[in-house]
């Protein structure tokens, strides 16, 4: 993942507290243009979650429209992506608990986390990328939704505990607890040695 500087996330953060002041103001098509940055890793964020396209395209929608009528709740000084993902990953969450299902399926592969990628650039070294991110779906959908949800977050968008925490109304010690033993779940599904290559290992 990319570094962002600090001053492109000031200019971030400006932009967005402009376009929620302006919506609060009665400017409601301003709203789309927090649609138009976020749609993105929105629809992401839920579709690794939830392992289907089509239900990740529900669920994000949700989510804009739960933050739309929720942003007079929303703090100015927290970041609105971290806010937006927040909602999302709840949502998510209570979609994946309705479902009942301890097993999902997806038509295409999810692009394996760059831990995983290999630099070959022949047809075998393709055939490697796909089949891990295969494996990496697999696991994630055998771990229970709260796991999921903090390795996703941690992992493949680079979260800090502190972000994690806040972003689940949690602690940082309960963020690295499950960690912790989503690592340990993933160990006895695959193996010590090979679950230790699928994520980086944990800090102390």
């Amino acid at each position: 993942m990319s570094e962002i500087s600090s001053s492109e996330l000031e200019r971030i953060a400006s932009r967005d507290r402009e376009i929620v002041t302006r919506v609060l103001d009665g400017d409601v098509d301003a709203f789309a243009g927090l649609i138009e940055a976020y749609q993105q890793p929105v629809f992401n964020l839920a579709y690794r979650m939830l392992g289907e396209a089509n239900e990740a395209e529900d669920a994000a929608q949700e989510a804009f429209l739960r933050a739309y009528r929720n942003l007079h709740r929303y703090d100015m000084s927290r970041s609105f992506k971290t806010w937006l993902l927040s909602i999302t990953s709840n949502y998510a969450i209570d979609r994946l608990r309705r479902r009942r299902l301890s097993w999902l399926s997806i038509d295409e592969p999810l692009p394996p986390h760059p831990a995983l990628t290999s630099d070959a650039p022949d047809p075998e070294g393709a055939v490697i990328d796909g089949e891990r991110a295969d494996l990496v779906q697999d696991l994630l959908a055998k771990l229970p939704d709260d796991y999921r949800m903090v390795v996703t977050l941690r992992y493949w968008y680079d979260y800090s505990y502190a972000e994690i925490a806040e972003m689940t109304d949690s602690t940082e010690s309960a963020v690295k607890s499950r960690l912790f033993r989503a690592r340990r779940a993933l160990a006895e599904m695959l193996g010590p040695s090979a679950a230790a290559n699928l994520v980086p290992v944990m800090e102390a």
